[in-house]
């Protein structure tokens, strides 16, 4: 991987940062201001979207999945369950990084319970 590369990984991956603090944010303001904040939000992510397709990079979301050990992330509260607990994934704290040739970068998530 080129520098070139790295840089684009490291922009995408804090641009997934920045979307999860700012979704907490609109969430606090009234709709007709959310709207169209979210609505320029969108374009943004659909620039940087477009600069990943355009470098065959995509950024995997798991979230709502049933965690597999197998799965290519690191969760960073594994430890708080057993090897009987049924888990899943809570939160992508960090996306999966995937290119042409496969994985670029593992991600990072939270993991919780499966409900009852």
């Amino acid at each position: 991987m080129d520098e070139v590369e790295r840089a684009l990984i490291a922009l995408a991956v804090e641009s997934w940062r920045f979307s999860r603090a700012f979704a907490r944010l609109t969430r606090k303001l009234e709709l007709t201001d959310a709207a169209r904040y979210v609505s320029q939000f969108d374009y943004f992510q659909n620039a940087i979207g477009e600069s990943l397709q355009a470098a065959a990079m995509a950024l995997v979301n798991l979230e709502g999945q049933e965690f597999d050990p197998g799965m290519a992330v690191t969760a960073v509260n594994l430890g708080d369950f057993t090897a009987a607990d049924r888990l899943l994934v809570e939160q992508m704290i960090e996306p999966i990084v995937m290119g042409r040739e496969g994985l670029l970068r593992q991600g990072l998530v939270m993991l919780k319970k499966w409900p009852s």
